[in-house]
């Protein structure tokens, strides 16, 4: 897609599979790529489908002193990480979504009041999730009490093919009252549906006091674009599927390759807001 020739003074990113490598490392290149963005006067926001405080590892490494969202846009904290803003999804469609999910026979987790739940702690992703987001989880019999106020209902499974048909079905359902994406292949995300992650990046830029023509956005997965669809500048990574990349203004590498410092360098820093 054509990108309008507005000055880029913020740049929001997604996390997994974008600023970060696949086992969870930042990158030499990224880390140069922030300090010539603070140094060019661009601020950098985060946004994820990890709960907003999976986020605070990151933020010494980043320098981080920006509001940032998480559960795609269904909490944002301030500077100091204090709730400013939260989505939680109706009650009767996280109750069909939990159902479905269960149904369909994969493992389902709800995130709610600071909260991991979930049924079985040893399904295959437990473990990674528990590393990317510093969550511990509780275990639960039946989630039917705990899904009054919900942030996030996830399914995952190794079943990849199959978790894009659910994306579909379980969107054909609830698609009117909740945001069913994948944020990884092997994981499907159902937030309220004013979390989505271009609303998110919508309200870190009004923080901010920046429009969203002057905005980079920089994402790999189908849950990215919102974003990418509204920014001044919307970057897939090379690790993208096809149908994120044809959103998207530019393409750069995968996240294990420097794509998100070639990025930065290529399509934001020429212009970024003090190089003219």
């Amino acid at each position: 897609m054509p990108s309008p020739p507005r000055p880029i003074r913020l740049v929001v990113s997604d996390v997994d599979g974008t600023l970060i490598k696949h086992d969870h490392s930042l990158a030499p290149s990224t880390l140069a790529a922030v300090e010539k963005l603070r140094q060019a006067g661009v601020k950098l926001a985060l946004v994820s489908s990890r709960p907003p405080h999976g986020l605070d590892v990151l933020l010494a490494p980043l320098g981080i002193d920006t509001p940032r969202a998480g559960f795609n846009g269904g909490e944002i904290l301030d500077v100091g990480g204090q709730m400013i803003e939260q989505h939680t999804i109706p009650e009767a469609a996280c109750r069909t979504a939990v159902a479905f999910l269960e149904r369909a026979g994969i493992d389902v987790w709800v995130f709610t009041g600071g909260v991991w739940l979930l049924k079985n702690p040893a399904a295959q992703y437990v473990p990674r999730e528990k590393r990317s987001i510093s969550l511990d989880w509780g275990v639960v019999d039946d989630f039917a009490p705990h899904l009054s106020a919900v942030h996030k209902v996830m399914g995952s499974s190794v079943d990849f093919d199959l978790m894009g048909r659910l994306e579909g079905e379980l969107a054909g359902m609830i698609g009117t009252d909740a945001v069913v994406l994948r944020s990884q292949s092997y994981y499907l995300d159902v937030t309220a549906r004013q979390a989505n992650k271009g609303t998110a990046a919508t309200a870190l830029a009004r923080l901010l006091g920046v429009a969203p023509e002057e905005m980079a956005c920089l994402g790999d997965m189908p849950n990215d674009v919102p974003m990418l669809e509204i920014a001044g500048i919307g970057i897939a990574m090379g690790n993208a599927p096809d149908a994120v990349k044809a959103k998207a203004h530019e393409v750069t590498a995968g996240n294990d390759d420097d794509g998100w410092g070639l990025a930065i360098d290529r399509f934001v820093l020429p212009r970024a807001a003090r190089a003219g």
